[in-house]
């Protein structure tokens, strides 16, 4: 699809955002050209199967961190995750990109992409498969479709704008010489827009308050994750990710370590120190290093000034007012509440 054909199905016309290119909105959410022609085949021709898991976050949420560990928790038996295990080395989480193991169903593979192929169903009891789009945008036939799930993982707004604001720059930096390149946003330009609602697949706000809604109408179907809740419980929440895929860990295996096993595998620690993760690219053409940063909490207070929490903060409460959704946080002393 052109630019000129995807602003006839779109609201307005293009406008920079907290993305590499300029954006459209489509059905209330903002994202690239190319990214809503595909959303529009998805929603048009992809049918959800009993067996499938659906993985879902905004950009920059620890995304390939939950979909390695669905993939690991889901193979376990296929690919022991235990150091001491022979095939350890060969495992796909230290072999594959996660966005090749949990494919997005709404991006369609051009002839130039490499992936490995179909990794994701194995000896495994359900399919794994991800997505950005807001839960309003998703395929009727995933919405429907009582024994697909969902799983959904969200982060702090404080530290998703940082995070989302760094990997745009790198994009952006990446991108082959042209006129028609965007340069690199400052924290202010960034902040703005992010308030402003105009990021990739954002509004935020109504990107978590999607999801929220449905795992609290549907707890069957739809399971509402925190990354910061992950990164402080790890063991605790990766019991209820596995509980809610339908594959427990027994007491067996959680006397034996396994769920621990899962954790150091996937860690940020293990992703960033492989070697595909330093040099290699996904799709031929977004290098791997650039999705990983920091993988902390709290990296906010290094960037965003008083001023910018609070109304950030003022802004948050404002639209999850009367949801149930809140986020918290460790003040600094500065900017206490």
């Amino acid at each position: 699809m052109t630019t000129s054909e995807t602003s006839k199905d779109t609201n307005g016309s293009a406008r920079p955002g907290l993305g590499r290119d300029v954006m459209y909105q489509y059905q209330g959410f903002w994202s690239f050209a190319e990214a809503i022609e595909d959303v529009k085949n998805a929603q048009q021709n992809f049918k959800a199967s009993d067996t499938d898991v659906v993985i879902s976050t905004l950009p920059k949420s620890g995304t390939l961190w939950l979909k390695a560990l669905a993939f690991s928790i889901v193979n376990r038996f296929r690919y022991p995750c235990s150091p001491g295990s022979k095939t350890y080395h060969h495992h796909p989480v230290l072999t594959v990109s996660p966005h090749d193991l949990v494919p997005f169903f709404d991006w369609r593979p051009t002839p130039a992409d490499d992936s490995p192929g179909d990794v994701t169903m194995h000896d495994s009891a359900c399919r794994l498969i991800g997505t950005h789009v807001p839960y309003p945008s998703l395929p009727e036939s995933i919405k429907t479709n009582t024994n697909c799930k969902i799983v959904y993982m969200c982060r702090n707004p404080r530290d998703n704008l940082i995070s989302a604001w760094q990997f745009v720059n790198k994009r952006r930096a990446a991108l082959p010489p042209s006129n028609d390149n965007l340069p690199p946003l400052s924290l202010e330009e960034a902040f703005e827009l992010f308030c402003d609602g105009i990021s990739i697949f954002g509004p935020f706000w109504d990107h978590v308050l999607g999801y929220w809604k449905e795992s609290l109408e549907k707890p069957h179907k739809v399971l509402f994750m925190k990354y910061e809740d992950l990164k402080n419980e790890p063991t605790t929440h990766l019991k209820r990710l596995a509980e809610f895929m339908g594959c427990g860990f027994t007491l067996e295996e959680e006397r034996q370590g396994v769920v621990e096993d899962i954790s150091r595998l996937c860690s940020f620690e293990t992703m960033t120190n492989l070697e595909m993760n330093k040099t290699g690219s996904w799709k031929n053409h977004i290098e791997n290093k650039i999705f990983f940063r920091k993988g902390e909490n709290d990296d906010w207070k290094n960037y965003l000034t008083p001023e910018m929490i609070k109304r950030l903060d003022c802004l948050m409460e404002e639209k999850l007012q009367g949801s149930g959704l809140v986020f918290r946080y460790n003040h600094p002393p500065s900017v206490a509440n």
